[in-house]
């Protein structure tokens, strides 16, 4: 759910790209006056915890979430279910002394820097490691973990068996067989590949770990490290497919959203596990999925796993009771868990035994989705916030789109990056 098959316009990942929207959108505390503390489905005695979700795209998810609280028994749980831009609302929210107690997001450090999120070490003290361990790398600061991750979203490239089998294209292992096989299969009325609308920034990322690169360094005191020959030439090929005319653009939805891929208006599309079930639908068993293709010997295939992650606000009315009540929906309560991540699209449960028995990803692409996942998996940094990602987004359309340099365009966004890292290291 970290996108969603029927959504029209935009991402959620884009809603918090990062996880930096959080904090530094903190000047927007005066819009809305939106407080989550009207009741909405909670059920309990005791204290009242208000809960946050954006609005997920799903039918089902809304009354789902609301269900959960409703059966919590040890308070009254109401449940904020919001619309638009979840962003600026939450960090509104985030800063005043009205928000939510518990609430879903992506980490970034500053949420504990702020006392936005608290520590949730102990919630999982029994069964950290049943944990995907990205799930917890991306949620941890400084030895703390910080957030419970709720779902995993895995992004990777669908392909339409038919349509690469009358090309004569196998699926590609390559980024240079990307490339050749979006042209190979481009032809008047079908593209061959659906990256989004501005050209593939989705991929950019994945670009970079196929040429041996990525955004930032890990650890608590992280570097630039995109700015590299092969990363440069990695995102020129992204370039080239749009010069090649080989990308579907001005698509009346977005890369979230399978349609495009489904009414065969493209052979590839870069989307989440969360669409599978309307691909399945629509098109059978005529398709599968690849994750984006390592670029050389240096590089490596990469899916990026996105998803969700509960925190508990430092300014909850009663932080012991959120912490609670996010241990026994987010940890203890594996039945709703399931139930979250399976019943509403397809999203891998972030508890490695709940997904082990997944029955509806244990075969066909689901599994290989998995699998690829599990062996490829790359997640959001702690200190990438949003600032970086709007030098990052900027550079990469610049690229994509203009044909700009990219060594340059690297370069540029790479003084930002610094900059902001500076400040975060104070």
């Amino acid at each position: 759910m970290s996108s969603t098959g029927s959504r029209k316009s935009f991402s959620r990942r884009d809603l918090l790209r990062g996880a930096g929207g959080v904090v530094a959108l903190g000047a927007l505390a005066a819009c809305g006056g939106n407080t989550g503390r009207s009741s909405s489905g909670g059920g309990g005695a005791g204290a009242t915890i208000s809960q946050w979700y954006h609005q997920y795209g799903e039918a089902g998810t809304e009354q789902a979430a609301k269900r959960y609280a409703k059966s919590y028994k040890k308070a009254t749980v109401n449940v904020q279910w919001t619309p638009g831009d979840y962003a600026s609302k939450l960090a509104s929210g985030l800063q005043s002394n009205s928000g939510p107690d518990v609430y879903e997001s992506q980490f970034n450090v500053n949420m504990a820097r702020s006392k936005q999120a608290v520590p949730l070490d102990d919630l999982v003290a029994d069964v950290k490691s049943d944990y995907n361990a990205v799930d917890l790398t991306t949620n941890t600061y400084q030895g703390k973990l910080y957030g419970i991750r709720m779902i995993d979203d895995p992004q990777l490239i669908y392909y339409r068996k038919s349509m690469l089998s009358k090309a004569g294209v196998e699926p590609p292992q390559t980024l240079d067989d990307l490339v050749k096989a979006a042209k190979a299969l481009t032809s008047k009325k079908v593209k061959g590949l659906f990256a989004g609308n501005d050209g593939g920034v989705a991929m950019t990322r994945p670009a970079l770990v196929a040429a041996g690169a990525d955004y930032l360094t890990t650890g608590d005191n992280p570097t630039v490290a995109f700015n590299t020959p092969d990363a440069a030439k990695a995102l020129g090929m992204l370039h080239q497919m749009y010069a090649d005319k080989s990308l579907l653009l001005g698509n009346t939805t977005e890369w979230t959203d399978p349609s495009a891929f489904t009414q065969g208006l493209a052979a590839m599309q870069w989307c989440g596990l969360w669409a599978m079930p309307g691909i399945q639908k629509a098109v059978g068993d005529d398709f599968g999925v690849i994750a984006f293709p390592r670029m050389s010997d240096q590089g490596k295939a990469s899916v990026y796993s996105g998803g969700w992650t509960a925190f508990v606000s430092g300014k909850a009315k009663d932080v012991d009771a959120a912490k609670e009540f996010v241990k026994w929906l987010w940890v203890d309560n594996t039945a709703d868990q399931e139930d979250w991540c399976l019943s509403y699209g397809f999203h891998i449960p972030p508890r490695k035994s709940l997904a082990a028995k997944a029955k509806k990803l244990q075969s066909g692409p689901a599994a290989e989705a998995v699998k690829l996942n599990s062996e490829s998996g790359i997640t959001d940094f702690p200190f990438w916030t949003l600032p970086m990602n709007t030098a990052w987004t900027d550079a990469m359309n610049n690229i994509i789109r203009k044909g700009a340099d990219p060594r340059a365009q690297l370069d540029k966004a790479g003084q930002q990056v610094k900059k902001e890292l500076a400040k975060l290291n104070g």
